[in-house]
């Protein structure tokens, strides 16, 4: 096995943000592998994480963003435990990363829980009805439209979509990995979007194309 060396530790943190220690047993547990050590490193900071969800956060910032043009806006606040982190490069720069996310995806809900009841079971209905026309059998059906359902979650809330600027990553992930590097609870309390002329019919737009442009740009 090769050997775990300083200049292996060093890299494995500066990609990880993780202690010395801790870049050093993951090597070591992962066999001098750093792709491995990686995705250890980060299990483990998901772990943690889930644990300071509970801890209460009433710092932050009130934020806002208008797309180049003025025709998307967002408000959106975003809580942490402490305004030492709240002024932080790295608290500020995932906010403005959720901002492009609401602007370019138009979420509609924070995530899962907050879709009214009757509007999710309104869904459903419409696809295990649309499911039943194919006559195949019902579990199938069922199964097909959980599928159906996973993918309309992941469209309208805001903590299950894709990153735009990372495909691998919701943006739930972004946010723990958030909490793992900073050690404080991290939370998405609210947003707004506007856009103009909204709800009035108008020539459609691929927000989620220009915004993320205009983020690499």
């Amino acid at each position: 096995m090769e050997t775990v060396t300083p200049t292996l530790i060093k890299e494995l943190r500066e990609r990880t943000g993780s202690g010395m220690s801790d870049c050093k047993k993951a090597l070591v547990e992962c066999q001098v592998d750093m792709e491995k050590a990686i995705e250890y490193l980060r299990k483990k900071g998901l772990a943690k994480a889930a644990k300071k969800t509970s801890r209460i956060a009433t710092e932050g910032v009130v934020t806002s963003y208008v797309h180049p043009g003025n025709r998307v806006a967002v408000l959106l606040e975003v809580n942490c435990e402490t305004d030492f982190v709240a002024q932080g490069d790295a608290f500020q720069t995932f906010v403005r990363e959720v901002a492009l996310q609401i602007a370019a995806m138009n979420p509609q809900y924070l995530n899962k829980e907050d879709i009214p009841k009757n509007i999710f079971d309104k869904e459903y209905t419409l696809y295990f009805e649309q499911q039943k026309k194919s006559n195949k059998p019902e579990h199938i059906i069922a199964k097909i439209t959980d599928g159906q359902m996973d993918k309309w979650i992941q469209d309208i809330c805001l903590f299950n979509q894709i990153w735009v600027k990372d495909g691998n990553k919701t943006i739930f992930q972004l946010q723990q990995d958030l909490v793992s590097k900073l050690g404080e609870n991290i939370q998405i309390r609210r947003f707004v979007r506007y856009e103009l002329g909204e709800g009035l019919e108008k020539k459609q737009e691929n927000f989620a194309e220009e915004v993320a442009q205009a983020a690499k740009g």
